[in-house]
């Protein structure tokens, strides 16, 4: 049942016919956990604790730098040296006291993965390879969505990941990314609001999803494009599902 606080904090949204209390429910008993407190990060988890997700669960090790704030507005000067997780679940307990935020300073590994993602709804805004194919054998193995996220300068690009249903991350990426990523501060701000709302629209049951197929964004000339896209039956991670 929603407060009547919770009522008023969410009545523009309540509002929608397909939204409705039946659905701020879902959304106050859903749990998620955003993997990564950067610029991705912030803006996915800005938007889901204040649509009322229940539970919001942070994972990243790294700590605040004066070079991550033009992107990362969780944080702001005064949390430089702090650890992210910390800095951006105070951030998000003061946009929205009625929800549950917890932070794990911790690298994600073959050891603690499982554990750490639990049972939650998992997005990937993470800024690395090697953690994305983590979370991704985590995704396929629990049989949990994720919802990817990845941008560099002007561009970003989002996807839907169902486990045997659509490609995996295994299936769209190979190699390596280069060190240190050029990134436009608004480019992550597009991309992460891209991720909280297909976390929403899944958790609701409503609108259609970003499987099969890439939306990419072109901040240079403003265009927003599709790639479709396609399981490989060779994946090494997810072609036996």
């Amino acid at each position: 049942m929603l407060s009547e606080e919770e009522r008023q904090r969410y009545r523009r949204q309540i509002i929608l016919p397909d939204w409705g209390e039946a659905g701020q429910e879902r959304l106050k008993r859903a749990k998620v956990v955003v993997v990564g407190a950067g610029g991705l990060g912030s803006a996915a988890l800005a938007y889901l604790a204040v649509a009322g997700v229940g539970k919001i669960r942070i994972i990243d090790h790294d700590r605040v730098e004066l070079s991550n704030l033009n992107r990362q507005m969780l944080h702001s000067d005064k949390d430089v040296g702090k650890r992210k997780a910390d800095s951006a679940k105070a951030r998000l307990e003061a946009l929205n006291p009625d929800i549950v935020v917890e932070a794990f300073a911790e690298t994600i590994t073959e050891k603690n993965s499982l554990e750490l993602i639990a049972d939650y709804l998992i997005v990937d805004a993470l800024d690395n390879l090697p953690a994305r194919y983590l979370l991704n054998k985590v995704a396929l193995r629990t049989n949990r969505p994720l919802f990817h996220g990845a941008v560099c300068g002007f561009e970003g690009r989002a996807t839907t990941i169902h486990p045997g249903r659509t490609p995996c991350l295994a299936c769209l990426y190979e190699g390596a990314m280069p060190g240190e990523i050029p990134v436009v501060g608004v480019t992550p701000g597009i991309i992460g609001c891209v991720q909280a709302t297909e976390v929403i629209k899944h958790i609701l049951g409503i609108g259609e999803l970003l499987t099969n197929r890439m939306l990419v964004c072109d901040g240079r000339t403003m265009t927003f494009s599709e790639m479709k896209l396609k399981r490989n039956p060779n994946c090494r991670e997810c072609g036996e599902l």
